[in-house]
């Protein structure tokens, strides 16, 4: 069976928005010792595979456009966390790499992520979860 909106029913998008606000907040007071914003956050975080990716590729993983991305991508080689370098083969392409406190930062981060998740998704059936991914990844695509 599709699914069908329900008009008397609460839009599962303002449900998802509220959410991501309380999602967002928590996140920020468990890593508030890093001194970082949600967007460093994320670029960190999406950096933690330690693979090193250009301001396109990372800009995809993250959502967000490269334009957007170039002033946190500032921030973070000014605090020390990454590294521009050009890649051999290609002047106009940027590698962006984590240094060590980069990794130590983006170690962090992927635990407490893992942490909120599990104490936030733990108690329920896999399935749900199964459920609840599959539908982040249509909404992802739909914005995409």
């Amino acid at each position: 069976m599709k699914y069908e909106t329900v008009p008397s029913a609460p839009s599962a998008l303002l449900a998802l928005q509220r959410a991501t606000h309380a999602t967002l907040q928590l996140i920020a007071a468990e890593l508030v010792d890093l001194d970082l914003t949600a967007s460093e956050i994320n670029a960190l975080a999406n950096l933690a595979d330690g693979a090193g990716r250009t301001v396109s590729q990372l800009g995809a993983a993250a959502g967000v456009k490269p334009t957007t991305l170039t002033s946190v991508l500032d921030r973070l080689e000014r605090r020390g966390h990454i590294t521009r370098t050009t890649r051999v083969g290609d002047r106009r392409s940027v590698l962006i790499e984590l240094t060590g406190p980069g990794r130590e930062a983006a170690a962090v981060i992927v635990r407490t992520l893992a942490d909120i998740e599990h104490r936030a998704l733990g108690g329920l059936p896999a399935e749900a979860v199964a459920g609840f991914r599959s539908v982040l990844n249509a909404l992802t695509e739909e914005g995409s």
